[in-house]
């Protein structure tokens, strides 16, 4: 357990001082933890209105911080280009989620072009029922994401990193909020960059 925790805290250190230097970028994953979060409770009340929630804020809000705002050239803070870091990402680097957003982008109009899927399911009759089926579907492509890519990290790399970054992913929402609670702060005084002192001093 302690060499789990040890790779845990690793992972998120790499996470944040690799690609979390734009404070827009901060304050945009401070939005979309406190959704996911929301989102984590509506689960238990209403899975598809969840699963709406939190692609339609929580994964929006999060991927265009990092696909708009977040530096892309080299990091002077760690020494790294930026080939260097999406080569060694343990997680979703900008090649894979592309593929996951348009997945994502494409459900709904699967959903409207063919509301049974090809027979699986009840076609919906309303609006509301729409909307849940892309819920529902929304839920289905995030569960099959995270699972692809732990399949993927325990083939290539070790089952204790896969199961450390779906642990990691699943609780980002709380740590996201724990380190980026301040970032909306710095972006109002005019911060756009965070200067990453104490990724220098480690």
């Amino acid at each position: 357990m302690i060499s789990f925790f040890r790779e845990l805290q690793a992972q998120r250190w790499d996470d944040h001082r690799y690609y979390h230097h734009s404070r827009i970028n901060q304050s945009l994953h401070l939005l979309s933890a406190i959704s996911f979060v929301v989102a984590y409770g509506l689960l238990f009340v209403d899975p598809a209105m969840a699963a709406v929630l939190a692609w339609t804020v929580s994964m929006t809000s999060r991927q265009a911080g990092h696909f708009f705002f977040e530096p892309r050239g080299y990091d002077h803070v760690n020494q790294a280009s930026d080939a260097h870091k999406e080569a060694i990402k343990v997680g979703y680097n900008i090649r894979r989620k592309i593929g996951l957003m348009a997945a994502w982008a494409a459900a709904p109009l699967l959903l409207w072009l063919q509301p049974a899927l090809f027979g699986l399911i009840e076609p919906a009759g309303s609006l509301q029922g729409y909307l849940h089926d892309l819920g529902i579907a929304w839920l289905a492509l995030g569960v099959a994401g995270l699972l692809l890519r732990v399949t993927q990290l325990w083939i290539q790399q070790s089952p204790q990193t896969a199961l450390v970054w779906m642990s990691k992913v699943l609780t980002d929402p709380f740590h996201d909020i724990k380190l980026y609670h301040r970032a909306p702060l710095a972006l109002w005084r005019g911060e756009l960059i965070d200067p990453m002192t104490h990724a220098e001093q480690r």
